[in-house]
C-alpha cells in the first residue's frame, strides 16, 4: 500500500512545484458542482444537488452571520491580523455539508489551520485543544456537552478557545449556561441548516444567542423563513407550522429523484420537514422534526420539548425521545438517556423532575439509560429509528 505522499509530496514541498495555468473550463454559478447526501436519520438519505452558487453563497452568508453580532453589539468589525493562527477542531466528515461547506471551504478561504479527528472522541479532543491551540470547536450539541462535562476538564488549558458552536441537532438551552460558567472566555452560538440548504441557513450567536438560547436565530438578507401550516397558509408569530426557506444557498434538487424534488421544493422555497415558530423578532425556534412529533390520544407531543426538559437534569448527558405503539392512545413518548460521567440517576427521578416542567401526557412512560453516547451518523445526529428497537425488546 503507498501512501498519498508519494504520489502527491508532502505540503511542505508543494511550493517549489512549477507553476501550471487552470485548465480553461467555462461554468456558470448555477453548474452543478457535487451532490452531498441527506443525513438519513428519519428515511433514506437522498442526493441533494449543489451548484457552485449554493458553495459561494453559504461562505458569504456565514460571514455576514459573523459581522452581524459585532454590529450588534455596535463595535467595529475587526481587522484580520494575519500573524494570529486560527484554528477549528473538527471531527464531522467533509462528505457531510457541515464539514465541508461550514468548516473547511471557510477555513481554507482564511489560511486557518484544522485539526481533524477522524471520529469523535472527548479525550482526544481536550488533547488537541490544548496541544494545538484551538480557536474554534463544535459540531453537534452534544460534542459542547462532553467537553464542559468531562471529568478530566480542569486538567487541560483551553484558554485558546475563542468560540464553540454547533448545530445540527435542537440544542438545549442550558447548554449556553454550562459553556459560560466553565468557558468564560468564548462566544458562543449555534444555528440552523440542512443539506438542502448547503449547511447553516440561521444563526444565533453571542449576546443574542444568551439572550435567546431556544432559537437558531435568524436568516441572513440573502434568505428568507416561512411558518406554513397543513393547508399552505403562512402563520403568525408565535404559531407552530412547518419550517419553509428560501435563498441562494437552496439546492437545486434531488439527483434521479424528479416526485422528491417536486414534493420539497416549491417556487424557489424548500419545505424542511421541521416543525418552527418565528418570534416578533424573527428568531426562529425549531419545535421538532414533523416526522419525530408523536401524537398521544390527540395531542400533540414535541419531542425536543421533552428533551429540553430531560437536559435540564444535572445529570443527563445525552437525550432522546421517540414514540412508541399503544393501542388505544396511538402513541406515547419513551426516552433514551445518557448520564454524564460519575452521575446517578433513576427512572422515577427523571420522570418526577420532567412531569415538574411539561404537562403530563407528555412525560416518557419508560426511561431506557444507556452506557454510551446514543447513536449517531457520521455528522453526528441521532439516528432515532435506531432506538425504537429498544423499546421493542
Amino acid at each position: 500500500m503507498k501512501k498519498l505522499e508519494d504520489a502527491i509530496g508532502v505540503p511542505n514541498s508543494w511550493a517549489k512545484l512549477d507553476e501550471i495555468a487552470l485548465p480553461a473550463v467555462a461554468f456558470e454559478p448555477e453548474d452543478d458542482v457535487t451532490i452531498f447526501y441527506t443525513s438519513g436519520t428519519t428515511g433514506k438519505p437522498k442526493g441533494a444537488v449543489i451548484t457552485h452558487r449554493n458553495i459561494i453563497s453559504n461562505i458569504l452568508n456565514a460571514m455576514c452571520a459573523q459581522a452581524r453580532s459585532f454590529l450588534r453589539r455596535g463595535e467595529a468589525l475587526p481587522v484580520p491580523d494575519p500573524n494570529v493562527q486560527k484554528a477549528s477542531l473538527i471531527s464531522v466528515p467533509f462528505f457531510h455539508a457541515t464539514g465541508c461547506f461550514a468548516v473547511m471551504i471557510p477555513a481554507v478561504l482564511a489560511g486557518s489551520k484544522l485539526v481533524m479527528q477522524r471520529r469523535w472522541n472527548a479525550d482526544q479532543a481536550l488533547e488537541l485543544i490544548q496541544r494545538e491551540r484551538i480557536t474554534q470547536a463544535g459540531g453537534v450539541p452534544t460534542i459542547a456537552w462532553q467537553i464542559v462535562e468531562h471529568p478530566r476538564f480542569h486538567e487541560f488549558d483551553l484558554s485558546s478557545l475563542e468560540t464553540v458552536s454547533y448545530g445540527g441537532a435542537p440544542s438545549a438551552p442550558e447548554l449556553v449556561r454550562r459553556l459560560r460558567e466553565r468557558l468564560p472566555q468564548i462566544k458562543t452560538g449555534q444555528g440552523w441548516g440542512m443539506t438542502e440548504t448547503s449547511a447553516t441557513a440561521t444563526s444565533n450567536y453571542g449576546e443574542d444567542y444568551e439572550r435567546k438560547p431556544s432559537s437558531c436565530g435568524v436568516p441572513t438578507p440573502t434568505g428568507e423563513v416561512r411558518i406554513v401550516s397543513l393547508e399552505g397558509k403562512d402563520l403568525p408569530a408565535g404559531e407552530v407550522g412547518e419550517l419553509w426557506y428560501r435563498g441562494p444557498i437552496v439546492v437545486r434538487g434531488y439527483w434521479n429523484k424528479p416526485q422528491a424534488t417536486a414534493e420539497t421544493f416549491v417556487q424557489g422555497w424548500v419545505k424542511t420537514g421541521d416543525l418552527a415558530k418565528v418570534d416578533e423578532e424573527g428568531f426562529v425556534y425549531i419545535v421538532d422534526r414533523a416526522k419525530d412529533m408523536l401524537i398521544r390520544g390527540g395531542e400533540n407531543v414535541y419531542c425536543v420539548e421533552v428533551e429540553n426538559a430531560l437536559y435540564d437534569h444535572p445529570s443527563v448527558m445525552d437525550a432522546a425521545v421517540i414514540g412508541v405503539p399503544h393501542r388505544t392512545l396511538g402513541e406515547e413518548p419513551a426516552a433514551a438517556v445518557h448520564l454524564k460521567p460519575g452521575m446517578k440517576a433513576s427512572e422515577e427521578e427523571l420522570r418526577h423532575f420532567v412531569a415538574q416542567k411539561i404537562a403530563a401526557f407528555k412525560v416518557p412512560v419508560k426511561i431506557l439509560f444507556l452506557p454510551e453516547t446514543l447513536p449517531r451518523n457520521a455528522n453526528g445526529k441521532i439516528m432515532k429509528k435506531d432506538l425504537k428497537g429498544l423499546f421493542s425488546a
